[in-house]
């Protein structure tokens, strides 16, 4: 089969393509060239200038990974627009050109975010929710997928949509591989108290592998997918379990949960105290039972991966 990758010198591309390399022919877009050999490449920036067409002849399925990421600290005096012209615009004109190649199937790998920023005091995400995106990040993406969707019925090309929470793994950057770093040091962490809490996580090598199922599966066409390690933590059971497989020692200080709200009203940080010690689960039996599939690791093993900077292949 016929695949062509954006993003694939990123963080997940990074997996993706050392899982499906040796099974599919390869096309690679991006802006810098390929270290390993044995694959067609098309130099690129996903822009309104960009014209992929030729590229596309011949191509079986899409995978599109390549996207402005959510950031922490957004600097854009207009971020909205910044993100909408690569995650929305671009998203878009790459899958108008492929349907008009013939492209059989488009993959999107969209974000939890569509579906909201907290599940605090409600239950899981589901597929059946309604979009409600709150930040710039998400409003982009999921302007994408209404109009990927739209492409779809008019044009027959099947469209895949992914939406992964918080992805960790060997390469992977932001505040769970500093977490990582901070408990193999043995820093002491003040989070013993955040354990009413649950969060949602999936492994970058259960991602890949749902990826995988989604390229040539039946029942993919057309669906929406959650997607998790299906096995949910709070803070203080994520840091522990960080400690466990690193086989150090969990120091964590029991600093009440109103220390951090008072603190996130005083800096004016409450998403980012939210996000410490708010919930967000995802419901991914719908995933599971469509596509017959279950993550093939356990968050666990998951971790330890991540910890020892364990990439998979095959």
């Amino acid at each position: 089969m016929n695949i062509l990758i954006t993003g694939y010198s990123g963080f997940l591309g990074t997996h993706l393509l050392s899982r499906i390399s040796d099974e599919h022919k390869v096309t690679l877009v991006g802006r810098s060239k390929p270290t390993q050999n044995g694959f067609k490449y098309v130099h690129a920036q996903l822009n309104k200038e960009f014209n992929f067409s030729s590229s596309l002849l011949g191509c079986d399925v899409v995978i599109h990974a390549a996207a402005r990421v959510h950031v922490m600290s957004e600097k854009e005096s207009d971020p909205l627009s910044v993100f909408r012209e690569l995650n929305t615009h671009a998203t878009i004109k790459l899958a108008t050109q492929a349907a008009e190649a013939g492209v059989k199937r488009f993959i999107f790998i969209s974000s939890i975010k569509v579906n909201g920023e907290s599940t605090t005091g409600r239950r899981p995400f589901s597929v059946q929710d309604d979009r409600a995106p709150e930040d710039p990040y998400g409003i982009s993406k999921a302007e994408a997928e209404e109009q990927l969707l739209h492409i779809s019925r008019d044009t027959g090309m099947e469209v895949v949509i992914i939406r992964p929470p918080l992805v960790y793994g060997e390469g992977g950057k932001g505040n769970f591989s500093s977490l990582m770093n901070f408990v193999k040091k043995g820093y002491p962490l003040p989070f013993r108290c955040i354990k009413s809490n649950k969060r949602s996580f999936v492994s970058v090598y259960n991602l890949v592998d749902l990826i995988n199922v989604c390229i040539n599966h039946a029942k993919a066409a057309n669906q929406v997918f959650l997607v998790s390690d299906n096995h949910d933590l709070s803070t203080a059971e994520m840091v522990a379990l960080m400690a466990t497989v690193q086989d150090k020692t969990n120091f964590t200080l029991p600093i009440p949960l109103w220390c951090y709200k008072i603190a996130g009203k005083v800096l004016n940080k409450k998403d980012v105290v939210e996000r410490l010690i708010g919930s967000l689960q995802v419901d991914v039996s719908h995933t599971m039972d469509t596509l017959d599939w279950k993550p093939p690791y356990s968050l666990e093993a998951g971790f330890k991966l991540a910890a020892k900077g364990k990439s998979l292949g095959k």
